[in-house]
């Protein structure tokens, strides 16, 4: 069996919305607060009533110029440290809720750094009370007259309106009051809220001008809060479980019939006054999560949204009753948000959830600015960028108002203390972009097409028909007169036939004044009892007013004691209100005292939990620092033995080494005396040997020991191969680097570097800068006796950097005996003076010499092992 495929529900498609080619700025307004402090640096200077300039403050990084550049901005208008709640609300909240009266939607928030003044500006104080409590106010004051009952205007669940009939609501008023009330009753202008009644001063109170008197009004409030991207219903009545409380559900956001955001499930509060409607908001603002920072006292973790809703029905054509037609029932709403300030966790020194806390506030403004950015280059640019409204709630909420569903304001509060120049900058970038951004203007909702001043006729033909009833003394009914009359003229007897046809006509006349002489008769004692009715009701009324007078002066003589009774009830209650507000304000004390305690029980709980961690952190890095110290003396001793093995093995190798050479020493010596043997025969008896060849250095050559100044290593392009005498013979300036310990040259060769030669024994920058030459000169004493000298030559360059830098070329090498030593001419000489002086000097007196200094050093002289045949000591490796 085949099932038949089941096809989707068609979408709904949208209204078509009236375009309109108009669109209007985004009004942003800045306000500045105050200085905590009077002698406190200031960075904000307020220069006309559009403009303010940024100062950068003291010890703030300049920048390349080594100059603080000063910032100025523009905004629609600027509110000094001067300005007034009344004031504000004036020139920012009053356009918006005359256009919230006349149907169409707002949005308003406030923005800023945390600290700034947004909550006060929002909410205010006691006698100075804020944009939120005013914009109430007026809204009360221009529809209080035309509000219609309680329920007859009732929302439903997907964020529209529906019309109840009188009954329906009559009964709904009567069920909720027999149950235990959670909408709070409105209370009586005579007591009003302490809180509230110093919040507006009655010479402050606004009026809306053209509101529609053919329609009723309804106004509901909700309250919502935004806190780490999650939405919760500050108003609504959960049951409370001591024992296992649950946390509070958060709400979704939805997509109504007309493609606008709502929050499913929030609690709407109808309110019918002022203080209603505060009184409904305070008991959501006690919900509110705040909490203490290093910047703010009561800073808010979260971003509040306040709406305020305004349902319009139209009456019918009698204007007695409302239109039941939802349709024609136009809906606006006022949305008022407390955006959380913005705040670095290097200043706040927030953790653990304040810390969370901190980044979601940011996260949730980098993404208003990201669609801020977006939508401004879409406009300006012409492109077609889709914007990111649902990366944060807050921006998914208010998506429609960007759309061209309402107009946006915007208020920038400002901290003019330097410790916030920074983040005052991006706030400042931020609302300059803002104003660049356009919103389409709403249009005008459609009216319907009944007659206008329906309620003014209606009410003037009730006030007519009270005014008459007063005058008659009670109910006026013509009807009912007329069948009185009717029934008087019926009781007379009928009048006869009058028509007379014969002069002679004896009958007629005598007839008809025999009738009329009864109807006299009857009119007669009519009259009469008339007369005596008369007269009893005229005694009745004497008697009446008599006692009417007595009762009179019975009500003034008890008006009187009512007067005094007034009058001390006036004291009394007059007193009543005073403790009452002083009661009030010592609960709210109390209220915050306690909210304080907390905080400060959580953070001592909470500093409790982390000093007992740390110590439990502190015990095992102790304990982790002994067994380290235990491991590393361990490893000490290992190490220690360990080299101790390897000196003494390396000093046995050394000793062995030592030993080799002494041998090798031995058996040249043992030779050399051999030849000194064979070379003392007598001349005369065999032919003058040749000259014999100097056997190779290089075969008996031992390493070379590490010279005190270090040997070069070449920088740069190769040593160049071709040499020659001396690269000093131009006109060129030297620096000619020559240690302390060198030896003199005493060679055939030797470098000529001029008389303007700078000579220095240790590397210097001055002497660097002044020449373009450059020679190092570096000895170095050979296995066999000789100095070799190495002259090390080199090119001074500048660097990109301003410095010098030397780059070697060349090297020249040259060897020589070493002066210290005997020289063998010197022995050979004496020894030929000892013998006569006949005697040339030849090979074997350089060979016997040779031998001599190795039998001498042999023998044990002064000249030990240790040291070269030249009497120079050994460089040891450092």
């Amino acid at each position: 069996m085949i099932r038949p495929t089941k096809h989707k529900t068609p979408r709904r498609p949208a209204p078509k919305k009236q375009s309109s080619n108009q669109k209007d700025p985004v009004g942003v307004y800045c306000r500045v607060r105050p200085l905590g402090v009077e002698d406190e640096e200031c960075c904000i200077e307020v220069i006309s009533n559009t403009t303010i300039q940024l100062h950068a403050p003291d010890g703030l990084k300049a920048n390349r110029n080594g100059e603080f550049k000063e910032t100025q901005y523009s905004f629609k208008k600027v509110f000094c440290i001067k300005t007034s709640q009344m004031e504000l609300f004036q020139d920012v909240a009053k356009p918006l809720v005359d256009d919230l009266i006349h149907s169409k939607n707002g949005l308003l928030f406030t923005y800023g750094v945390t600290g700034s003044g947004k909550t006060f500006t929002m909410t205010g104080s006691p006698g100075q009370g804020g944009l939120l409590p005013r914009s109430l106010d007026m809204i009360f004051n221009s529809v209080g007259p035309y509000q219609a009952k309680r329920f007859v205007l009732k929302t439903d669940d997907k964020n529209g309106m529906e019309v109840q009939n009188q009954v329906d609501a009559l009964l709904e008023r009567q069920k909720r009051e027999n149950q235990p009330t959670v909408v709070p009753k409105t209370p009586s202008r005579q007591r009003l809220d302490p809180e509230f009644a110093d919040m507006i001063n009655p010479e402050e109170a606004c009026r809306a001008d053209g509101v529609d008197e053919d329609s009723s009004y309804s106004v509901f409030v909700s309250y919502i809060e935004i806190y780490n991207n999650y939405i919760y219903d500050l108003l609504e009545e959960a049951p409370y479980d001591p024992i296992k409380p649950k946390p509070p559900q958060s709400k979704l956001l939805r997509e109504d019939q007309n493609h606008n955001m709502y929050v499913a499930g929030c609690t709407e509060v109808e309110v019918k006054s002022t203080e209603e409607a505060f009184e409904v908001f305070w008991r959501g603002q006690k919900k509110r999560r705040i909490a203490n920072t290093q910047l703010n006292r009561e800073s808010s973790r979260s971003h509040s949204v306040f709406i305020i809703k305004l349902a319009q029905a139209p009456l019918d054509a009698d204007g007695d009753n409302i239109l039941q037609d939802k349709n024609q029932v136009n809906v606006s709403q006022l949305c008022l948000v407390d955006l959380a300030g913005s705040e670095r966790t290097s200043r706040t020194r927030a953790e653990g959830n304040r810390l969370r806390e901190a980044g979601n506030i940011n996260q949730s403004l980098m993404t208003l600015r990201t669609c801020i950015e977006v939508l401004r280059e879409n406009q300006m640019c012409g492109t077609n960028k889709m914007v990111p409204y649902r990366d944060s709630k807050v921006t998914h909420l208010f998506k429609n108002y960007f759309d061209g569903e309402g107009k946006v304001r915007m208020v920038v509060c400002v901290n003019p203390k330097a410790d916030d120049y920074e983040e005052t900058m991006l706030v400042m970038r931020f609302a300059e972009m803002t104003q660049e951004v356009e919103v389409a203007r709403p249009v005008d909702r459609p009216i319907c097409g009944l007659a206008a001043g329906r309620r003014q006729k209606n009410q003037a033909f009730k006030d007519e028909l009270s005014r008459r009833l007063e005058e008659r003394g009670g109910p006026v009914n013509t009807e009912s007169t007329q069948s009185v009359m009717h029934q008087l003229l019926q009781n007379l007897p009928p009048l006869p036939a009058s028509e007379i046809t014969d002069p002679h006509d004896d009958v007629t006349l005598p007839r008809l004044i025999e009738v009329l002489e009864k109807r006299h008769k009857i009119r007669q004692m009519m009259t009469q009892e008339y007369n005596r009715a008369a007269d009893m009701l005229k005694s009745m009324l004497q008697e009446l007013d008599s006692s009417l007078v007595s009762k009179e002066n019975l009500i003034q003589d008890q008006r009187g004691q009512l007067g005094e009774k007034d009058k001390t009830l006036h004291s009394q209650k007059t007193e009543i209100d005073r403790l009452e507000k002083k009661s009030k304000m010592l609960e709210y004390k109390i209220e915050i005292l306690q909210k304080t305690t907390n905080i400060y029980e959580d953070d001592k709980r909470t500093l409790q939990q982390e000093l007992e961690s740390r110590e439990q952190r502190l015990q095992r890095e102790q304990t982790e620092k002994r067994r380290m110290e235990q491991r590393m003396q361990g490893m000490v001793q290992d190490t220690k033995h360990k080299w101790e093995k390897e000196c003494e093995r390396r000093v046995c190798a050394k000793q062995l080494e030592m030993q080799n050479k002494l041998w090798v020493k031995d058996e040249k010596l043992k030779q050399l005396k051999a030849i000194v043997t064979e070379s003392k025969t007598p001349s005369d008896q065999r032919p003058a040997p040749d000259k014999p060849q100097r056997p190779s250095r290089e075969r008996d050559r031992v390493p070379a020991k590490r010279s005190a100044s270090p040997s070069p290593v070449p920088t740069g392009p190769p040593v160049r191969a071709v040499h020659r005498r001396s690269h000093s013979a131009g006109g060129e300036r030297w620096v000619d680097h020559k240690p302390s310990s060198n030896v003199e040259l005493d060679t055939v060769m030797q470098p000529i570097l001029g008389s303007n030669a700078i000579k220095v024994s240790a590397p210097s920058e001055k002497a660097l800068a002044k020449c373009d030459k450059y020679m190092l000169t570096h000895q170095d004493v050979a296995s066999d006796g000789e100095i070799q000298t190495k002259l090390i030559k080199g090119e001074v360059f500048k660097t990109r950097g301003g410095g010098q830098a030397v780059q070697f070329t060349d090297i020249e090498t040259l060897r020589q005996e070493l002066p210290t030593g005997p020289s063998r001419k010197r022995r050979s000489s004496e020894g030929n003076t000892a013998q006569g002086g006949d005697r040339m000097e030849g090979d074997w007196t350089d060979v016997e010499t040779r031998c001599s200094m190795a039998v001498e050093m042999r023998a044990g002289s002064n000249l030990g092992p240790g040291y070269q045949h030249h009497g120079h000591q050994k460089r040891r490796k450092p």
